[in-house]
């Protein structure tokens, strides 16, 4: 397996991504091989400052960097040597005629938009699918619920955000391993009549599609109370929602640490590695990055302050989704959707 990053993407980069990459050598095969996709001269210092030689790094050099308060799709087609761009070109089905050899996953902790751009643009989509989403894995109690889209499409399209239910379905059933996932819109209320038309008519579409395990309308309350293994939702409020329960998990442990001391610092003392541990549950830094869903490939996006334990489990992410086997599983189902005959006239 070949993994590609993206050096420079992020906004501890290219220290953290470099060390994240160093710390997921650590658990690779030697098979495997890691592609640094950045300029060769920095990535060559980095490595010989730390007294790095090993056969499974490989070097791709460029000299432009997209950087995450660029336009997307100007910084896309205006900076062609950037690593955003090499990171999506070494992923598309073009990668062996341009560079002799392909990545089966790519990685990126840089401009969103870019990511998403470059990959749409130069690993093309799959089969049937109208637009990429970005689809998070959010750690709960009753286990991970897949939330779609997280950032990659602010503005969707009934059609848009239908897609993202049937992909990520399938990202709980083969990632996870949930047989019948459930799925269900993110709304105001639970009422049919709630929402915006772009709510309603994405609830009538999945409600009109067949073989699916469909559950309505949940609450952001209920986003962790075991409502739904995949929630839907536009990129705007997605992404709010991701950022939203990161903050508030972090703030949770620190106020919750800070009140056992005030009463009983021995108490701390005990109750410690069961803190930590619930804490590296919910931390996002464990969980790495986040597959763009719908590209015809494996296109890992990873937080822009990614660290390098953020990188190494991206990484591991990576080798996860490919391995799962997952776009044949997106394109199998939306397939199976067509032939039914089950997809409306508007989702076309």
């Amino acid at each position: 397996m070949r993994i590609g990053v993206d050096v420079m993407g992020g906004d501890h980069s290219p220290d953290a991504v470099l060390k994240g990459c160093l710390l997921a050598l650590e658990h690779m095969p030697t098979e495997d091989r890691l592609l640094l996709i950045g300029p060769e001269r920095l990535i060559r210092q980095y490595l010989h400052d730390y007294n790095v030689s090993d056969p499974r790094i490989e070097i791709l050099n460029c000299h432009e960097v997209i950087g995450m308060d660029e336009h997307p799709v100007e910084a896309v087609r205006g900076k062609k040597d950037s690593s955003i761009v090499h990171m999506a070109r070494v992923g598309s089905r073009k990668a062996q005629e341009l560079y002799g050899f392909r990545c089966d996953a790519v990685l990126s902790a840089g401009n969103t938009g870019a990511c998403v751009s470059a990959a749409t643009m130069h690993m093309r989509r799959l089969d049937h699918v109208h637009r990429p989403g970005i689809a998070v894995t959010l750690p709960t109690f009753h286990g991970p619920v897949v939330l779609s889209d997280a950032g990659a499409n602010p503005e969707p399209r009934p059609n848009h955000l239908w897609q993202y239910g049937l992909m990520a379905e399938v990202v709980a059933r083969v990632v996870h391993g949930k047989p019948t996932p459930r799925v269900a819109v993110m709304n105001i209320g639970t009422e049919e009549g709630k929402g915006t038309n772009l709510i309603r008519e994405t609830y009538e579409l999945l409600k009109r599609t067949p073989n699916i395990n469909f559950v309505g309308y949940i609450e952001g309350r209920e986003l962790f109370a075991n409502f739904a293994d995949v929630v839907v939702t536009d990129g705007l409020v997605g992404n709010v929602v991701l950022k939203t329960s990161e903050g508030l998990a972090k703030a949770i442990f620190a106020g919750l640490g800070q009140e056992i001391i005030a009463k009983d610092p021995e108490l701390l003392f005990r109750l410690e590695p069961i803190l930590k541990d619930m804490f590296k549950k919910n931390d996002y830094h464990e969980h790495g990055g986040a597959p763009l869903l719908g590209v015809n490939g494996i296109c890992m996006i990873a937080h822009g302050s990614s660290e390098a334990r953020s990188i190494r489990s991206a990484i591991r992410q990576c080798q996860l989704y490919v391995r799962s086997g997952l776009n044949a599983a997106i394109e199998q189902r939306l397939a199976e959707v067509q032939a039914l005959a089950a997809v409306p006239a508007e989702a076309v």
